[in-house]
């Protein structure tokens, strides 16, 4: 099995290169519609502050439409929560904004489509916990994620960027230091946690470039790239000085705003916080225990418009 799967990234690669031109032109892209979750969501800020799109159109000179929402997964058939799943809200609500032309004069060649989500697929509640639906795995919500650049396709769009899932093991969440905090204050193995959470995002960003390699040949007239969000957020938390700019000593294991609770104490208890003010919240990975910082977001905001506009394939690489 191992062996096919080598042969097929293999000869996925080889079609990749014989590729006329991958990425947009660099003054191709004017809009960017954005899909996810919390990472992506601009109204609901869960880093405390301006969430990455916001930055990224500012940085790149882009007219910003986003869809993405705070706990949203891919789809709610494979791992049901109450929030706007990307399958059952967000696509249908771009797709009657766009029928009904309050989007206006979305141009394809003009417009770049972005999606960040598996944090919560994965995790607290779903494939970490096994509430997901029956018989799913982290190989039905990763194909789930690529579906995402079919269905866009098969609608007319031509630019993609799929941004694969961070390393949430190092959240304060998931790492194997982790405490009772509002996201979970149950009993658990927190090593046992993080290692999970490991080979769940290790594997599913396999899966997933796996699958847009093999994708990539049969979008004519398309650009997909795929960002590398684990590789550019690990560096981060390897090298924070190259990244993190804030006025207090840097810190890539803790978090801006931490609140520690009781074990088995509900959320709605009174638990002991820690907000760093200011400038110094720019000196963390974190904003809380798994939301990336502000300054998190301008890094990742900054990557991607680089990546739109050429000027970087530092954490991209254009499948076509």
């Amino acid at each position: 099995m191992l062996r096919q799967l080598l042969s097929i990234a293999v000869l996925a690669k080889a079609t990749v290169l014989s590729a006329a031109a991958a990425g947009p032109d660099p003054e191709q892209i004017k809009n960017l519609v954005t899909f996810g979750d919390s990472y992506t969501d601009v109204n609901h800020h869960s880093d405390g502050g301006i969430v990455w799109p916001v930055f990224a159109a500012q940085d790149g000179n882009f007219s910003l439409f986003p869809y993405g929402k705070s706990g949203a997964t891919c789809s709610n058939s494979l791992t049901p929560r109450p929030y706007l799943s990307v399958f059952e809200s967000q696509l249908p609500t771009y797709f009657a904004a766009k029928a009904n032309g309050s989007l206006g004069a979305l141009l394809p060649n003009e417009t770049i489509y972005t999606l960040w989500i598996g944090t919560n697929d994965l995790g607290v509640g779903q494939l970490l916990t096994g509430g997901q639906a029956s018989g799913v795995t982290v190989v039905d919500t990763s194909i789930c994620a690529v579906n995402w650049v079919q269905t866009l396709y098969n609608s007319g769009a031509r630019n993609f960027i799929f941004q694969n899932m961070v390393p949430l093991e190092t959240t304060p969440l998931y790492s194997a230091d982790s405490y009772p905090n509002k996201y979970w204050t149950a009993q658990r193995n927190t090593t046992e946690w993080s290692v999970f959470m490991k080979e769940l995002t290790t594997a599913g960003n396999a899966i997933a470039r796996l699958q847009l390699q093999l994708l990539a040949p049969t979008l004519d007239g398309a650009h997909l790239g795929f960002f590398d969000s684990h590789s550019l957020f690990a560096d981060i938390y390897k090298n924070p000085q190259l990244y993190l700019n804030g006025t207090a000593p840097l810190n890539v294991t803790g978090a801006a705003h931490s609140c520690v609770y009781e074990l088995n104490e509900s959320t709605s208890g009174k638990a002991v916080c820690t907000t760093a003010n200011g400038t110094d919240q720019d000196s963390f990975l974190w904003y809380d225990e798994l939301h990336p910082s502000v300054q998190t977001e301008r890094v990742v905001a900054q990557a991607i418009a680089d990546a739109i506009r050429r000027k970087s394939e530092n954490w991209i690489t254009w499948l076509q």
